[in-house]
């Protein structure tokens, strides 16, 4: 995950980039930037590394496609758990489903190797990474209860960029992204009562 230092740059070469109309500039810095935190997400969420590479290349085709259209309303960063979280939902509902490695992205096709790129590097260390006795407990949660837990606790997201991520809504009023934010830290201390309940000392919070 970059450091606030890197993520303020990363930032404002990016809105440079959108301000400039480069997509594939901008898209090829957001997949290098975020990518790896993305990854991390939906190996939390998912817990198996086939789906999170189903998962990961379609979050880069929606990136890809809805890049033009993002009204830079929200951080980048903030956005891309957006569409990395309506990815997660699709997965969910569709059965049957069948992997899409290295499928080319319409109009980009070199992202989709980017993506496999990342992939490679990022989830051999992310298996190594991540504690044995937090995934444990992580994975006895409902997958709404971990992302919960990776945004807050390990993304260190604000209330408000949450909300932004789970509303059904593109582009939330405010009195609606305050009312979801105190709502969800709610839920948020209810699963860390639980985690608590499950690890006895243990606690969510490291």
């Amino acid at each position: 995950m970059l450091e606030p230092e890197a993520r303020a740059r990363l930032e404002h070469e990016l809105d440079d980039l959108m301000l400039a109309q480069d997509w594939r500039a901008a898209a090829t810095a957001i997949v290098r930037g975020y990518g790896p935190e993305i990854l991390s997400y939906l190996l939390g969420i998912m817990g198996r590394e086939a789906a999170v590479d189903d998962a990961f290349s379609q979050f880069c085709e929606n990136l890809w496609k809805g890049l033009p259209g993002f009204r830079r309303e929200s951080s980048v960063r903030t956005w891309t758990y957006k569409l990395a979280q309506n990815v997660v939902y699709r997965q969910a509902r569709r059965e049957n489903r069948q992997r899409r490695r290295f499928a080319p992205i319409a109009g980009f096709p070199e992202l989709e190797q980017i993506a496999e790129e990342l992939r490679t590097a990022t989830l051999p260390y992310l298996r190594t990474e991540v504690r044995a006795e937090v995934a444990r407990l992580r994975e006895q949660l409902a997958p709404d209860e971990r992302f919960l837990i990776i945004l807050r606790v390990d993304r260190r997201l604000s209330w408000e960029a949450i909300a932004r991520i789970t509303s059904e809504e593109a582009e939330p009023d405010p009195q609606t992204l305050k009312r979801d934010a105190a709502r969800l830290r709610k839920r948020y201390e209810r699963v860390k009562h639980r985690l608590r309940e499950l690890a006895g000392p243990f606690v969510a919070d490291r």
